[in-house]
This record gives C-alpha cells, structure tokens and sequence, in this order.
C-alpha cells in the first residue's frame, strides 16, 4: 500500500516539498538561506496547484516569488553592528490592518473565485489571505509571523488531503510543527 501510494508521487510535488520544507526549516533557525529554497518550491508549486484548480494557491505563490526575493533582500541588509536583522514584535497597527486586510481580501477572491471552477473558493482565500500577511510579517522579521503560519498550515493540511496531494499535506503538517519551533526560537531573539 505504501508503495503505491509512493508511486503515484510526481517528482514535482516531490522537488517542492524537500525544498519547501527546507526553507521553512531554515528561516525557523533564522538563517537567510532559506530564501532560496523558497524561491524553488514556490515556482514548483505555481504548476502544481494550477493543475490542482486551487487558483488562490496558484496566485499566491507569484506573491510568494516577489517577497522570497524581498525577503533575501532585506534579512541580507542587517544594520552594521549586528550579523543579522533583529526579530521585532507585533505592533497594534500591523494588526489592526492585518486583520481588515484578511477579510477583505477573503470576500474579494472568493467572491470571483466561486464563479469559477476553483475548488474551496472562500476557504482557499482565507488561506492564501492569511498566508500573504504572514510572509509579509516573515520577511519583516516579526516573531508572531509563526502564529499565523501554524494557524492556517493546520487548515492547509486538511484542504491537501482532500485534495490528494498527500505529500503536500504531510508537508503542511510538517510546517506546523516548525513554525512553532520558529516561534519559540524567535521569541527567544526578541526585541
């Protein structure tokens, strides 16, 4: 039965989610190499969930693209006297906006997404709403980042089961358990 299932993996899915699961990895240890795991497991996963009709996946990994790219950019411009950029806390502003710009985008995507032939049109647009905040919050270097990233990897989970990308799912499953280690390691670095 395992085999089976194994062979019926496509080396894709495969590629993105070592890679995936490397840079999630790596950015938990707060090392700037995991930009560039994530830049290859994001323009893997465009193809894969494009193929999977999760069109709101699908987008958001364009915008994953550009903020992996920022993201390298800016961990890699830590001020002189520090070998890296510092972990920084949530301020009351960033959630206040986070929270507006959630549901807004949520209603908004879903509401085209629905008449389309996208599977979860709302629940694929919280998801891709909330993941789009937390990267912002990661490549800002703001601990609670990890928060919402075990938050909505535990829906994730559920919608790739569903889905059949079993790999993905386990890989999703595998995300929660690092971004809380990235957050205790984090909280750690506060300041």
């Amino acid at each position: 039965m395992l085999q089976h299932w194994w062979q019926q993996q496509t080396w894709p899915e495969i590629i993105a989610v070592i890679t995936g699961l490397l840079c999630v990895y790596l950015a938990a240890k707060n090392s700037i190499w995991n930009w560039p795991f994530a830049i290859i497991s994001v323009g893997i996963y465009i193809f894969i969930f494009f193929n999977s009709r999760l069109y709101a996946d699908m987008g958001l990994q364009f915008y994953f693209m550009a903020m992996n790219i920022y993201g390298w950019y800016y961990w890699s411009r830590a001020p002189t006297n520090e070998k890296k950029m510092p972990v920084v806390l949530i301020t009351k502003k960033e959630i206040i906006l986070s929270v507006i710009g959630v549901l807004l985008f949520t209603v908004f995507l879903g509401s085209i997404l629905k008449y389309t032939p996208a599977s979860f049109p709302y629940l694929d647009s919280f998801c891709a709403a909330c993941s789009l905040v937390a990267q912002v919050l990661l490549a800002r270097k703001v601990l609670e980042n990890w928060l919402i990233w075990v938050f909505v990897d535990v829906i994730y989970v559920g919608i790739y089961i569903f889905k059949g990308l079993d790999l993905t799912a386990l890989m999703y499953a595998a995300y929660v358990v690092i971004a809380w280690m990235g957050y205790i390691d984090w909280k750690k670095e506060a300041v």
